[in-house]
Order: structure tokens, then sequence, then C-alpha cells
């Protein structure tokens, strides 16, 4: 740390935010009597607390955000070059560092040839929606204007995002909710068992069938896109079954739907591939981003799509209604593409996706050898650095173990200064699986401090 804060600045500082914020996802109760936690520096993989106390980020910003770690000072200098030169412009026009950063995302994505800017993954995700409903309204006489999406999947906190969320925690309490969203059944083999007529073999075809069946149901000419998350994150880090994507592929071509895969948290190296959906051979015909984009040192968002999508809203220009009527006021900020080109730059030069997928497999070593050790983990799983444990009460039965036995293990990981995640108030019953997300930057050491620290509080947490 640097001193910035003296001991008088910083509880000023604490008071402040005592008396004045609304934070995310947490209880202020327990603010009466004792501290918020205020972050007051990072540097790499380690951040400070307003105590001088040092962690260890195993979860790049508290949701999987910070890519490229803290600190990146080439980062800030670009940003701070492009704000003193243009800071914005509506989306109505363009920017240099919108153009440039465009351009070199595009190069990454085969087939992918348009990019959208917003602000946030929920509005991206927004964007895609309304892009299926105008394509309905124009082609289909609105007919063909339902999304379906994923159990245990998330996109988004707006309303509209929450429609499309299979996480009924997140959603309740939030109703009524935009209607035209329809659920589709999760693909964790790991639970296969409390799904009727699945399998013992070829679960992952059988977890796409799933699909079509609804898709039949529903009517497939009134169904216009499929979104999905490539790896599911907050639903418990859900890798695919084998055979699943192919499957997916297959029913949104034989029945003309749109195939939306939500990367906000998967893409721009999570998971060791510039995109995760790159890993299974996926055509997508919209792809939405966000937190990685720019390792959370801008705010931005991108919504891209094919050149067939796109073309669909210049097939008119005499018609003033043909066009995407759209705009997001932040998405015409020129720090998010400025910080994004100069994030892709790091995560190439300093060689990062491969980075990723060494210490991702050793991480997982590590994550094996401990559910060797602690019968409560019931399984394993992720790809690259975006990885999971299901904690469980009994192996045998797979029954969840409770979530305080999970929140008592993050809560003993950060008394060691070690940062992890875990579900939460996302799956009634099903907030069981711990979460890792270290920065891309990540090393041997870092990766065994984390699963050291995981160790020790699951001995404490079961003993």
């Amino acid at each position: 740390m640097d001193g910035n804060f003296s001991s008088n600045d910083i509880s000023a500082v604490v008071d402040a935010d005592r008396k004045h914020v609304w934070h995310h996802l947490i209880q202020h109760k327990p603010f009466e009597t004792g501290e918020p936690r205020i972050i007051v520096e990072g540097k790499g993989m380690l951040v400070w607390d307003q105590n001088g106390k040092e962690h260890l980020d195993a979860v790049s910003g508290g949701v999987w955000t910070v890519n490229v770690g803290y600190g990146r000072e080439s980062i800030a200098d670009v940003v701070r070059d492009q704000l003193a030169k243009l800071n914005y412009f509506a989306g109505s026009a363009g920017s240099i560092p919108g153009a440039l950063f465009a351009e070199k995302l595009l190069s990454k994505m085969p087939g992918m040839t348009r990019c959208y800017y917003a602000n946030s993954g929920s509005e991206a995700n927004e964007k895609a929606f309304k892009l299926v409903r105008q394509i309905a309204a124009k082609r289909y006489g609105g007919k063909k204007h339902k999304i379906l999406y994923r159990d245990r999947d998330y996109h988004g906190t707006t309303i509209t995002a929450l429609s499309a969320t299979g996480q009924d925690e997140r959603a309740a309490q939030y109703g009524p909710f935009t209607p035209g969203f329809v659920r589709v059944p999760h693909c964790l083999e790991y639970r296969k068992h409390e799904q009727d007529g699945a399998p013992a073999e070829n679960y992952g075809e059988w977890a796409a069938n799933q699909i079509e069946e609804v898709i039949l149901r529903e009517g497939p000419e009134t169904v216009g896109a499929l979104c999905l998350e490539p790896i599911t994150a907050g639903g418990g880090v859900i890798t695919p079954p084998d055979g699943y994507w192919e499957r997916v592929q297959e029913i949104c071509t034989k029945y003309d739907i749109l195939l939306h895969i939500d990367e906000v948290v998967c893409g721009v190296g999570r998971t060791g591939t510039w995109f995760g959906y790159q890993h299974y051979g996926i055509k997508p015909d919209m792809v939405t981003m966000a937190k990685g984009v720019a390792s959370g040192y801008a705010a931005i968002s991108c919504l891209v799509t094919t050149e067939e999508v796109f073309d669909m809203f210049k097939d008119d220009p005499s018609d003033p209604m043909s066009y995407f009527r759209d705009i997001s006021t932040f998405g015409g900020c020129t720090a998010g593409p400025a910080a994004a080109l100069e994030n892709m730059r790091i995560i190439e030069d300093e060689n990062l996706l491969e980075n990723t997928t060494a210490m991702g497999e050793y991480m997982l070593d590590n994550l094996h050898a401990l559910a060797d050790k602690h019968p409560i983990i019931g399984q394993v799983r992720g790809k690259g650095l975006f990885l999971g444990c299901e904690l469980v009460a009994d192996r045998t039965t797979r029954e969840p173990a409770n979530e305080k036995i999970a929140q008592a293990i993050v809560g003993d990981c950060m008394q060691q200064g070690v940062i992890i995640g875990a579900t939460n108030r996302s799956l009634p019953g099903k907030n069981n699986t711990l979460c890792f997300s270290p920065a891309l930057i990540a090393t041997k050491d870092d990766i065994d401090n984390i699963t050291n620290a995981v160790d020790a509080a699951i001995t404490r947490a079961t003993a």
C-alpha cells in the first residue's frame, strides 16, 4: 500500500460509507454495529482493506471481472489520454477507440462482424432480446418472439433480464416479469438423477433434446431465440456435457432459432480461449460480453452479431421503423473501448490465454486433491480459471450441503486473507458451490495459497 489514507481519513471514509452507501448483494443490518469492508488498493492479485489487511483475490473483484489483475498503469494511461482527447459522444456517431476495438475484438471471433456498445452485461443482453423482438415484428408478424433460457443460467439484473434467469432466488420478489420467456432444463450431469428420464449414457445429447421438446411444446413458429451461457456461472459453474453443444446447434438450425451466447462471465480469456463458446465449435448468431472486456478499468459491454443479423436492420431504408431504434447513453463513452484495447494487448503480449489454461489445469488438480481428502466435495468442475466445487452432505445421495457451510468456508478463507466465492441467493437449497476465478495472471504459488486456504477452511467447517 502507498499510504494515501491516514487513520483519521479512513475512519471518516468508513463512517461515510456506513451512513450513505447501499452495497450490492449484502444485508446491511450488521453495519449498524460493525464496519463495512472497504477495498483501498489493489496490485496484481492482491487487494488491501481499510485496516491494511492484505487479501489474495481469487474472484477477480468479487464477480469475475478483473481478468488482468490490479494496478495496470498502462490501462490507466490510455484511458486518461483518451478522456483528455474525447471522453464521449453518443453512439449515433463513431469514435477512434470504438472502431479500433471493434475491429480487434471481431478478429478473435470468426463469423461475427458487428459490435454494438453498451455499459453492462444486463444491458447488452437487453439489446439482444430487443433484436429478437424487432425481428419477430418485422418478419414474422410478431409471432416468433419467444426467448428460451436455461435453468440455472443468469443473464442480468434488470426486470427483463431477470425474466430470463434460471435462478429462482435471484428473481424472487421482483415479478411480474416480461412475458415471452420460457425456461428449458439445465445440463448439469452431476444432478441428472433429479431429472426424470435422464439416461445413464449420452446425457449431453439427451439434455439438449429437452430443449427441442420445449420448442415443440411452445411451437417452433413462436420461438425466436435461445439464450445460453457457454459455461453456467452463478448457477454452479457448470461445464456442458459431451454432445450437448453439437445437438443444441442442430436444433437451432432446424427450427430457425437465433443462438444467443451470453459470454458476460466467460468472455475475454476467462476459460483459456478468447470466448467460452470457442471450446465447443459453436456458431452463434449473437454474443454478449461485459466483465472482463476491460478488466473493470472502465465500464463497457458489447453485443456482437453476424452480418446476417445486422442486415435485417437495413433491408428497407424507406421504412423509418426498420432500423434498430435503440441507444445506450454510456455506450458512447470512449474510455471503455480504449481500456479494452489495452486489455487485449496485455492478454496477447503476456500470453495470458496460455497461462489461464496451464494454471486452470494446475488448480483443477489441486481441487481434485482436496476432493480426495474431504468427502464434503461432491464434484470439481470448470474450465480455465473458472472453477467450482459443489459441496454435498452425502456423496452417495448427492444431497446438497447446507449453504451455511459454504458461507462458513468463504468466511474462514477471508479471515485467512484469501477471497473466494460461493453461489449466493441463486438456487433454493442449492447455494452449495464454492466458486473460483482468479485473475489470468495467477501463478502456481497463488493457486497453492488459494487451495491451501480452502483446505484449512473445510477442515475447520467439517470438524
